[in-house]
């Protein structure tokens, strides 16, 4: 009687651009050096002329504007229902739990690194000079500022809105490539690709919901998660028995040689 043997895929890390590690060195020595150089005190005039100019600059059309616009930065009401009905309309198609694997994971690494980041670096916002607790601007500008008083919000170190876009709407752009089958035009896909984060950082320091240096952070920090996510081979990954009835393999927005690819039209 011939021996029936399993055949397991073999798990490669897939490719990013820029290629390497050293560009995710570089991105992690990036958010090191910036929270160094704000501990120090350096940066903190940057900031504080930044937000006199927003203050200087804010015509209702203009603000309301922003205030519409800051909405896609919305985790729990936007970023994550959004990826969840994504990921749930593929895993269905393609009879693949992976997509849901990719979900999970996403809300696994930006809740273990985002929010304990800010309640360690402990900054107020700087809404906190024109609104209550009304703090002068060099006791709200400050990082590690333990010494904040009662009902301060003082998690401002990096911004969770611009991190999160840069990390979420990365995944939800695989998800539109992949439910419609790598038909997604071009243009769509870099607009729901970048676009978000780029207009979060100028809307979350525009309103003063967070400092210029906490939106620079924030990009730092997320294109750094968003690469490690892009590199788990989520459909080489094995899978407990129980789940082996939705093994399926679903497209990905990338070639089987693991280069990275956008839509074609």
């Amino acid at each position: 009687m011939q021996e029936t043997r399993t055949v397991r895929r073999k798990v490669r890390l897939r490719p990013v651009r820029p290629g390497g590690w050293w560009f995710d060195v570089l991105l992690v020595a990036g958010f090191g050096a910036l929270t160094w150089a704000l501990a120090a005190g350096h940066l903190l005039d940057l900031d504080l002329a930044v937000r006199r100019w927003t203050v200087d600059h804010d015509p209702a059309a203009l603000w309301w504007t922003a205030r519409i616009l800051n909405l896609l930065g919305q985790g729990g009401a936007l970023l994550m229902p959004v990826a969840g009905g994504l990921a749930v309309a593929v895993a269905w198609r393609a009879r693949s739990v992976r997509p849901l694997l990719l979900v999970a994971a996403t809300f696994l690494v930006t809740y273990l690194t985002i929010g304990p980041l800010k309640v360690w670096t402990d900054r107020a916002a700087p809404s906190a000079v024109t609104k209550e607790p009304f703090l002068a601007p060099e006791v709200a500008v400050p990082i590690f500022n333990h010494q904040l008083p009662p009902g301060t919000y003082d998690m401002g170190y990096p911004s969770g809105h611009v991190a999160n876009a840069i990390v979420w709407y990365g995944v939800i752009a695989v998800l539109l490539v992949a439910l419609t089958a790598g038909r997604l035009p071009v243009g769509a896909y870099r607009l729901v690709r970048f676009a978000p984060p780029v207009i979060l950082l100028c809307t979350t320091t525009y309103l003063g919901y967070h400092w210029l240096t906490d939106g620079l952070a924030a990009l730092l920090l997320g294109w750094f998660l968003d690469r490690l996510l892009h590199r788990v081979p989520w459909n080489d990954l094995p899978l407990p028995a129980r789940l082996r009835g939705w093994d399926g393999r679903y497209p990905d927005g990338r070639h089987t040689d693991g280069r990275h690819t956008e839509p074609t039209n």
